[in-house]
């Protein structure tokens, strides 16, 4: 289940892109480090209305490059950072995972999965279609979130394009994900 980073992007402003860099660093407990999302409390705009107290449970945004594949294969032109993620995998199945899953990126940083990104309307913003797109239904109808993971920074670190990844899963019964 082992995969590679594809890319790194990071923002400081609360824009849906995020452009690509050679490196980003996680901060513990905080998120990536100079982006708009970073820090204890929520820092979504929508979140911060409802309640800006709340714990940040998205920290870090990761999305599989396999699902730009997929999109390509679709029509749509996509590339890593468009979609807001900070961290673009290959090689982990990301939707896949349990809550409470850690992904070590490099040699230092780790992160906990939380949840799915749940894909908002801004994503059609970029090209129109695109959020019907990152969803999907399974066979008994229920919706499916492709737009990615969210995490939580556990151990920060310098992380890289080519740098592996390793998963580590926690104790059973896992909890499949959910939005967050």
């Amino acid at each position: 289940m082992d995969g590679t980073v594809e890319a790194v992007s990071v923002s400081s402003g609360h824009t849906m892109s995020k452009p690509v860099t050679d490196r980003i660093r996680l901060l513990d407990g905080l998120g990536v480090e100079g982006d708009a999302h970073a820090g204890v409390t929520v820092k979504h705009r929508s979140r911060v209305a409802r309640d800006p107290t709340t714990p940040n449970l998205r920290q870090v945004h990761l999305i599989h490059a396999e699902l730009h594949d997929e999109l390509r294969a679709a029509g749509f032109d996509v590339a890593p950072g468009e979609m807001g993620e900070n961290v673009t995998t290959r090689g982990v199945d990301l939707l896949g995972l349990p809550v409470d899953a850690r992904l070590r990126l490099g040699s230092d940083a780790v992160v906990r999965i939380t949840g799915l990104r749940n894909p908002c309307g801004q994503l059609d913003g970029l090209q129109p279609g695109l959020m019907a797109a990152t969803l999907g239904r399974d066979a008994d109808g229920n919706l499916i979130r492709k737009a990615g993971v969210m995490g939580v920074v556990e151990a920060g670190g310098e992380i890289r394009p080519g740098d592996p990844i390793a998963v580590e899963l926690p104790a059973e019964p896992h909890r499949p994900l959910d939005a967050v």
